[in-house]
């Protein structure tokens, strides 16, 4: 790889994290100072939700942090960050909606939810021993640890490709359940899918970063056996 394609795809690998975090957080702070129509907190929002849905054995929690929102399947606990939780912005419903809508792949053991799942220890193992077997491989010459190092990081890319599908339902679960609830009104729909839509972004971004280290190892290990 030329020191210029080099340049440009390290630029790559900064840039797309870099702007996807810009977009979801200034699309999260300007939505969060807009009122929603129902007056409702996210607490709520995300309790009427499951109500509707007779779902009645998972909690809904404040946490500190902001967009530390998340829904813990092992406890079955929707934790929402303070601002979402006691607050009643477009953001703040969208957020709540959104980590409603796993309470609701979790329910119907939703397949990709599941196969994520099921993928966690070994994409942990991946992501912390990837490229440490990659670059051991690479300076004793083994090609096999460098393979073994590049398994091992495809996993952990699987994992980053399986998470979008499950973060695209889980959103398109939320608009639907906030319109049939009625907790948004027709003209809030677009600035709803505005919040949920930068959010996904950053999965998006993740994922192709993911992809890009993948090929730029795979080209290495192969370069190595050519040579």
């Amino acid at each position: 790889m030329s020191l210029t394609a080099f340049l440009i795809y390290f630029a790559l690998l900064m840039i797309i994290p870099i702007w996807a975090q810009m977009r979801v957080k200034s699309t999260y702070k300007k939505y969060s100072q807009v009122s929603n129509s129902s007056g409702m907190t996210g607490a709520q929002v995300a309790s009427k939700i499951m109500q509707d849905n007779g779902i009645h054995d998972v909690n809904v929690e404040p946490v500190k942090g902001q967009l530390s929102d998340h829904y813990d399947p092992r406890s079955k606990t929707v934790r929402l960050s303070e601002d979402n939780y006691y607050g009643s912005s477009v953001a703040g419903t969208s957020v709540a909606a959104h980590e409603v809508g796993h309470v609701l792949q979790d329910a119907e053991d939703y397949s990709f939810m599941r196969f994520r799942s099921a993928l966690v220890p070994v994409a942990n193992f991946g992501s912390n021993a990837a490229i440490f077997l990659i670059i051991g491989g690479a300076l004793m010459q083994l090609s096999g640890l460098m393979l073994l190092g590049i398994i091992a990081m495809a996993a952990a890319v699987l994992f980053q490709l399986v998470t979008l599908p499950v973060e695209f339902n889980a959103s398109n679960r939320a608009m639907t359940q906030m319109i049939s609830s009625g907790i948004i009104r027709n003209d809030e729909e677009k600035e709803s899918k505005k919040v949920l839509n930068a959010a996904a972004l950053t999965y998006v971004a993740a994922a192709l970063v993911a992809v890009l280290e993948l090929v730029r190892f795979i080209l290495m290990y192969v370069m190595a056996n050519n040579d």
